[in-house]
């Protein structure tokens, strides 16, 4: 086991250095000249340098990439273009809703797709399936930001049970802190729902034939102990896998659902970011959310060995 975790963890280096390798260059490869259109079309050939040599776009790539990579190490990702202050700051202060968004989201997906894939793979060919399996294929053919605009203008709007924007901060208490979140939460859950339920059920529905499940059920077994016990925990590596998977698709998504939802989180950081091009503040961003989701992926194939200790790298 100890082997397998040492694997992983080095596998894990060289993914770290390609991201960061691959953020960096967006400064050089974006087309255009980035100095001259940050300074607009009105700059003089002066101000224009002034950005160059701020952005060091003047010094040799490998130079740059060092220093870069060196203030990286030390919590240092520059400063903003447009605000001058410390990008880390900025993104200190936009963690929470981001955080929030996707630990609440987390929770609703699994809490819900879950038990919604057993039961369709229990009751396999029934009405029951071919209702969780459409709402699986709508959750996961609708845009995300049309099923947002739906549920606030039903929930919010219409009833009047959610807030329809606006965050309000954990410290001021647990229900308003989740009062806000439900709503951009359910949203952006309902993709991830889909993805999970239908995996689950696939992967129910190969064990519930294997002989170890009519022996359990032979020996009067609860149905209920036999799916969520027997059935559910040696088929649980590939809804594992779906879930650290999902977590780039939940990254992705906070994005809009932030922007729909105004939410004041990284994901509105970062639309707000590009549309100034605000190269530091948008390679922090990218750089924070590649290094999540490669921990996270880690995180899920070291859990492999206690799902099933089998699983040797």
């Amino acid at each position: 086991m100890g082997a397998y975790i040492l694997h992983r963890v080095l596998a894990a280096i060289p993914v770290v250095a390609f991201v960061m390798i691959f953020v960096f260059s967006l400064l050089y490869i974006t087309p255009g000249d980035p100095a001259a259109i940050l300074a607009g079309d009105q700059a003089t050939q002066e101000e224009i340098e002034e950005i160059r040599e701020e952005l060091g776009l003047n010094r040799s790539f490998p130079v740059r990439f060092v220093e870069w990579s060196v203030g990286i190490l030390h919590g240092d990702f520059g400063k903003s273009i447009f605000t001058q202050l410390p990008v880390s700051e900025m993104m200190l202060q936009r963690v929470e809703p981001t955080l929030s968004l996707m630990v609440v989201t987390l929770f609703i997906a699994i809490a819900v797709a879950v038990p919604l894939g057993v039961v369709a793979a229990w009751k396999h060919g029934s009405l029951l399936d071919r209702g969780i399996m459409l709402f699986a294929v709508l959750g996961f053919s609708v845009p995300v930001f049309v099923i947002g605009y739906v549920l606030a203008w039903s929930l919010a709007l219409k009833l009047g049970w959610l807030p329809v924007q606006g965050y309000t901060p954990f410290s001021e208490g647990l229900w308003p802190w989740l009062r806000n979140l439900l709503l951009p939460a359910t949203t952006l859950a309902t993709f991830y729902i889909a993805i999970i339920a239908r995996i689950t059920r696939a992967t129910m529905l190969e064990v519930l034939q294997q002989d170890y499940i009519r022996t359990a059920r032979g020996k009067g077994v609860s149905e209920k102990a036999v799916l969520f016990i027997h059935a559910l925990r040696n088929a649980s590596v590939p809804i594992i896998t779906v879930i650290g998977i999902g977590i780039a698709l939940m990254i992705s998504g906070a994005v809009v659902i932030e922007s729909v939802f105004a939410l004041p989180g990284l994901g509105r950081l970062t639309v707000d970011s590009i549309l100034r091009r605000d190269y530091p503040v948008i390679q922090a961003i990218i750089l924070v959310f590649s290094f999540v989701y490669v921990l996270i992926n880690l995180l899920i194939d070291l859990s492999y060995t206690f799902v099933d200790p089998r699983i040797r790298y």
